[in-house]
């Protein structure tokens, strides 16, 4: 594969970090700023907001860890190391990643649910639901070429016995 197109899809896993990083240091504390003076103010609705303010921190972790063997795939790819077992396991811890962040999601919902009765908003509960079946999407994604890269590895093991 040529150098360009995997370090534009470098440059696109960068690019895909950013927003989430801004999101993790500016505008999630403003939020937890917020709520935090509703609950000083005795709002409950402030420990919904923290619970999924909590949520949304942690899947950060998952999130970046996927980007980052994202990243190291591409280097694999690069190296001309593509179908070896270190990129099978990439795509492994990736698919894992992903499943990790929707199931933190799906312990989102019922706070999200709360937070959509008191507000009205029944958007918002279509928007956690996103983000649970996004990650799915991802994960189910790396799951297939996950597949595919352990039988293709196969089976240029068995070409190289033969040959």
């Amino acid at each position: 594969m040529k150098r360009s197109s995997t370090l534009f899809l470098k440059i696109a896993v960068i690019f895909i970090g950013i927003p989430v990083l801004a999101l993790c240091l500016f505008l999630l504390p403003q939020i937890a700023n917020e709520a935090n003076e509703a609950a000083e103010r005795g709002s409950h609705l402030a420990y919904v907001v923290y619970g999924i303010l909590m949520i949304m921190y942690v899947s950060a972790i998952p999130f970046y860890f996927a980007l980052y063997q994202s990243f190291t795939l591409l280097n694999y790819i690069d190296k001309n190391q593509a179908f070896s077992h270190i990129s099978v396991k990439a795509l492994k811890k990736i698919k894992n990643c992903a499943i990790t962040i929707s199931g933190l999601y799906v312990i989102a919902i019922p706070f999200i649910y709360i937070m959509a009765e008191v507000d009205d908003a029944p958007g918002l509960i279509l928007i956690g639901m996103v983000m649970i079946f996004a990650p799915l999407v991802i994960a189910v994604f790396a799951a297939v070429l996950q597949r595919l890269l352990q039988e293709a590895i196969e089976i240029k093991s068995e070409n190289d016995l033969i040959v």
